[in-house]
């Protein structure tokens, strides 16, 4: 929401800065997202002064040319060559000074230098109206009738204000604030200063009830409704003040009408419609439902169907405007409109919420509407309105003020406790003090004693209905600043450590996967039968199959994620993308038979695929294929983030590895990995070498622990030792680091082989390790 400083300023008298009204602003919880500085025009006439013409002769070079003397308040008169034809002496006129810039209404901008023009000196320039950006006339330069100093810069002549425009972030909750006169009740509130607001006691209104009559049918929707007509008025451009208002808030503007309906709704928060009046049929305005589908053509040219619960501002036959929400075309203002109809009215926010939503229309309006406007509104904003009308547009006002308004919408009355407000905000408040804030925003106190008080709430702050709402209202006010910290900071209760959440576990493992250029895929849960095959001996199941299944080739559950991930291997390989990582949360199926019957069994897990070169193809560097090791180390990297250790491991179950590992914790299998046998590569027509891990996802879930532990950093320094070892060949490294630590339990802090041999200089079934041992 954007709103004019300038125009705040003549609602409510303060003296603060922009840049400290949006501190304020802030504090009471309009948030203050940007302050922008506006010019009524561009530049703001900078470098531009009042001067005056001492003498004007032809040039001597040029015919079309004059050689000037231009007072313009300094020692010495500047010397100014001018092409206008109408340039005389003793003329005031508008002076451009070096260095000052120009940004003329059509073309680009320019800077004016001191310069030589057919031999002529010229230290300025007499300008036209175009030139300064003040209209599109070129006849000549402007002539001023002023008696003000030369010198009086340009800008106070023609009355140029700045203005600045202020964005606030405005919450859902505070409608009330989504308009100027909104946001100069809290600044009423924090000033102490009383709101002054246009009169408008001067509108005479007739006896009789105008050309235009009015009937609501939807009560419920509508609960109040005011209507005027004005006669004879002119459309034409709107005044100068006007036009500037819309421009900082960033409205164009269209016309005087539609332009002074757009004040009333920023200026006021209560949106209003002008319709021509000659185009209402029957001069009778129904206030209803049209029924389903019914057509409105709406003024931005399109044809909708109303849905049957749109409640829509109707003449005799059809419907003129979808109320609360945009105007009717044909019934809308033009230029040639003389007798107009003004509505404002008060619309139920939920029938106005319902139909912007289901016609997928946000107005500015609608934006007031289905937050909740002032029931209480209506009435002076329609008056308003009309006084703008008769002094922009002329016209006269045609018959007596409309105000249809059956049930009133009274106040809420709630009882608040001053002892509750006092432990909320956390500090204790004088009551008179409280009294007095809630007095400044309108919430009346109709009575009090040491401990409650009984209060009424106007209907504009819908979001104020309870104790604690009356509580943040006067904290906002208050300052939060205000309430000070204790010196003991207390609690009335510990909070238990949060427990581990699986969500974010997952996502911190595919985020470590993806930082190192895995992708995420999602495949299918359904299978081929088939796929389930090398795997019956692992799942000690039978397959769970479909009882209704689209197809043979989709009919069971999977029970790993092998064959699914191939498949998406292969589809990428078959399109020349070879080099590939993959990796998948997902679900896999058993049904366990026993002699208690049937039971069916779902685990989660995560699957990792590799295949392909690790990297691209470069004139740097030979690429090279993964490995068994690239896949091992990340599955030690997913380990790692899960904070899981003190594994043991075995070699993997080869029904579905040529080679492979399986870390177990507690004799549990966690995750399994290796390479894919030929077998089941060429099962699923995978044409190159494939390595897979499959984890057991909710027992790494079970044992993730949220605790950190740290031990202290050795003062000593670690010490490697070297050890080469001719061993059989069936020995396993796991068996070598198994003894070491067994040995060694208090030293040792890692055990690691960098360098195999087995070969001719061996002999048969020997080979050689090199091992490192750190101690420290």
């Amino acid at each position: 929401m954007k709103i004019s400083y300038k125009t705040l300023k003549s609602l409510i008298d303060f003296q603060e800065s922009p840049e400290q009204l949006g501190v304020i602003l802030t504090n009471t919880g309009l948030e203050v997202e940007s302050i922008e500085a506006v010019e009524q025009i561009k530049g703001g006439l900078k470098g531009l002064v009042v001067g005056e013409v001492i003498s004007c002769e032809k040039h001597p070079d040029a015919d079309k040319l004059s050689l000037t003397k231009v007072d313009v308040g300094l020692e010495n008169y500047l010397d100014i060559v001018c092409g206008a034809p109408n340039v005389a002496s003793g003329q005031k006129v508008i002076v451009a000074t070096v260095g000052a810039t120009l940004y003329p209404t059509e073309g680009e901008s320019f800077t004016i230098k001191k310069s030589k023009i057919r031999g002529a000196v010229s230290e300025g320039m007499l300008c036209a109206e175009d030139e300064i950006g003040l209209g599109n006339s070129h006849d000549g330069i402007l002539i001023l009738n002023t008696t003000l100093a030369n010198g009086t810069p340009a800008s106070n002549y023609f009355n140029l204000e700045s203005d600045y425009c202020i964005e606030i972030g405005l919450t859902p909750n505070r409608a009330d604030a989504a308009s100027h006169y909104g946001v100069a009740r809290d600044l009423k509130a924090v000033f102490h200063k009383s709101i002054c607001l246009p009169n408008t006691d001067s509108l005479r209104f007739g006896d009789s009830e105008g050309k235009t009559k009015v009937s609501i049918e939807n009560t419920e929707a509508c609960p109040r409704f005011c209507g005027l007509n004005i006669k004879n008025v002119k459309v034409g451009p709107s005044p100068d003040w006007l036009k500037a208002f819309l421009g900082t808030i960033g409205v164009n503007s269209i016309n005087n009408l539609v332009d002074i309906s757009n004040y009333i709704c920023h200026f006021l928060g209560q949106p209003m419609h002008i319709f021509d009046s000659d185009k209402i049929n029957g001069n009778f305005i129904n206030v209803r439902v049209p029924q389903k589908d019914s057509l409105i053509k709406t003024l931005d040219g399109l044809d909708r169907k109303l849905s049957g619960f749109d409640l829509a501002i109707c003449d005799e036959n059809n419907p003129m405007a979808i109320a609360g929400v945009f105007g009717g075309f044909e019934s809308g203002v033009t230029e040639n409109t003389q007798n107009v109809f003004l509505e404002v009215a008060y619309f139920n926010p939920s029938w106005i919420r319902k139909t912007s939503t289901f016609h997928s229309l946000k107005t500015d309006a609608s934006f007031r509407y289905e937050r909740g406007t002032d029931p209480n509104m209506p009435h002076f904003a329609i008056q308003l309105a009309a006084k703008l009308i008769i002094e922009i547009a002329g016209g006269e006002i045609d018959g007596k003020l409309i105000d249809l308004y059956p049930k009133k919408i009274e106040n809420v009355e709630i009882a608040i406790k001053y002892k509750n407000i006092d432990r909320l905000i956390g500090k204790k408040l004088d009551t008179n003090l409280i009294n007095s804030i809630l007095e400044s925003l309108d919430i009346k106190v109709l009575s009090f004693n040491e401990d409650t008080a009984q209060i009424s709430i106007p209907p504009y702050r819908v979001d104020v209905t309870r104790e604690a709402d009356i509580v943040e209202e006067i904290l906002r006010i208050y300052g939060f600043d205000n309430v000070e910290l204790s010196d003991n900071m207390s609690s009335e209760f510990l909070a238990k450590f949060q427990k581990n959440d699986a969500d974010n576990l997952r996502l911190k493992v595919s985020e470590s996967l993806s930082s190192i250029g895995f992708n995420e895929i999602q495949t299918l849960s359904i299978v081929k039968p088939l796929q389930n095959e090398p795997l019956k001996n692992i799942a000690k199941g039978q397959e769970v199959r479909l009882l209704n299944p689209l197809s043979e080739d989709l009919s069971v559950l999977r029970q790993s994620l092998l064959f699914s991930g191939l498949e998406s291997l292969v589809y990428n390989i078959n399109r020349r993308n070879k080099d590939l990582k993959f990796y998948e949360f997902g679900r896999t199926y058993y049904k366990i038979s026993n002699e208690n019957g049937v039971k069916y069994k779902d685990s989660s897990v995560l699957g990792i695929w590799l295949t392909g070169n690790k990297t691209s193809e470069t004139w740097q560097m030979k690429s090279s294929s993964t490995s068994f090791t690239d896949l091992a180390n990340i599955v030690d990297q997913v380990l790692k983030n899960m904070r899981v250790s003190n594994i043991s491991i075995e070699d993997a179950d080869n029904l579905i590895f040529e080679y492979g590992l399986s870390y177990k914790f507690k004799n549990k299998p966690l995750v399994t990995f290796g390479s894919v046998n030929k077998k089941n590569l060429k099962f699923a027509d995978c044409k190159q070498s494939v390595f897979y891990a499959e984890f057991d996802w909710e027992l790494l879930l079970k044992n993730y622990s949220s605790e950190i532990k740290f031990s202290e950093i050795s003062k000593f320094p670690e010490v490697r030792r070297d050890l080469s070892l001719v061993i059989d060949s069936t020995i396993k490294f796991s068996q070598i680091e198994e003894l070491a630590f067994k040995t060694e339990k208090k030293l040792l802090k890692n055990i690691n082989v960098f360098d195999v041999y087995e070969g001719d200089k061996l002999d048969a079934g020997k080979k050689s390790y090199s091992v490192s041992f750190n101690l420290q």
